[in-house]
C-alpha cells in the first residue's frame, strides 16, 4: 500500500516536526484527482486530506458544480504539514514548503498519478500547479483551462498515462484569506467556473465510456 509506505518517508526534514504523513484519499477508479499544496493543521492531526476549513470550502464547491467528491480522489503535492509555532506554542502557522519538499514528495505524487490514473488532474493552488505542469505555470494567468498532458515541461514532460487534460484553479485557502464574506463570496467564483470546466470535462469522458 503506498500510504503504509510513505508514513516511513523521511526524504526531507518536514517528517520531523508534523504528526504523520497524510496521503491522498478517494476512489482507485476516479475519473478526476485533485491536487493541493499540502495538509493543513487540521489534517496533519487527524491524517485526512482536506477535512479542515478548506475541505469544507471544495466540498462546498464540487457539490455546487455538481462533482461528487466521493467519486474522486483527492491529494497534496507535500505529504506533510509544515508550519510554524507561534510564541506560546499554542497554534501551528502554515508555512508555504519549499522546492525541495515538492521534490522529495514527487515520487509520492507520481505513485499515485499512476495508481489511479485519473482522466482529468485538477491543480489547486501554485505550489500544486507548478508541481504538476513546471516552475514557469503562472495560476492566475492559465486558471481555467483545460491543458493537454503531457505537460511540456516538469517533472511529468515525459508522463505516458492516459490522463485527457488537467486544470489548474486557485486553493480554497486563498478564497478563506479574503478579509471579508463579501470579498470571500467575489473570490469563490473563480473554484467554482473553473470546476464548473471539470464537471464539463467529466461528463464528456463519462459519454465515452
Amino acid at each position: 500500500m503506498l500510504a503504509k509506505a510513505a508514513q516511513r518517508c523521511e526524504d526531507c526534514e518536514l517528517f520531523a516536526d508534523a504528526i504523520q504523513t497524510v496521503f491522498g484519499a478517494g476512489t482507485s477508479r476516479a475519473l478526476v484527482m485533485l491536487v493541493g499544496e499540502q495538509p493543513g493543521d487540521v489534517e496533519d492531526q487527524r491524517g485526512e486530506t482536506f477535512v479542515g476549513p478548506s475541505g469544507r470550502l471544495l466540498d462546498s464547491v464540487l457539490a455546487e458544480v455538481g462533482v461528487d467528491r466521493s467519486a474522486a480522489y483527492v491529494t497534496n503535492a507535500v505529504k506533510y504539514f509544515r508550519f510554524k509555532s507561534t510564541a506560546n506554542g499554542k497554534r501551528r502557522i502554515h508555512e508555504k514548503p519549499a522546492a525541495r519538499h515538492v521534490t522529495a514528495c514527487e515520487p509520492w505524487l507520481s505513485a499515485e498519478l499512476r495508481a489511479v490514473r485519473p482522466r482529468l488532474v485538477v491543480a489547486m493552488g501554485a505550489t500544486a500547479a507548478q508541481a504538476l505542469f513546471g516552475s514557469k505555470f503562472r495560476v492566475t494567468k492559465q486558471r481555467g483551462e483545460l491543458h493537454s498532458w503531457p505537460p511540456p515541461d516538469g517533472p511529468y514532460a515525459d508522463s505516458v498515462l492516459p490522463i485527457d487534460a488537467a486544470i489548474a484553479t486557485i486553493h480554497p485557502s486563498a478564497v478563506l484569506r479574503a478579509r471579508t464574506s463579501e470579498d470571500r463570496e467575489t473570490a469563490r467564483t473563480g473554484p467554482v467556473d473553473d470546476l464548473r470546466v471539470v464537471a464539463g470535462a467529466i461528463s464528456s469522458a463519462t459519454r465515452q465510456r
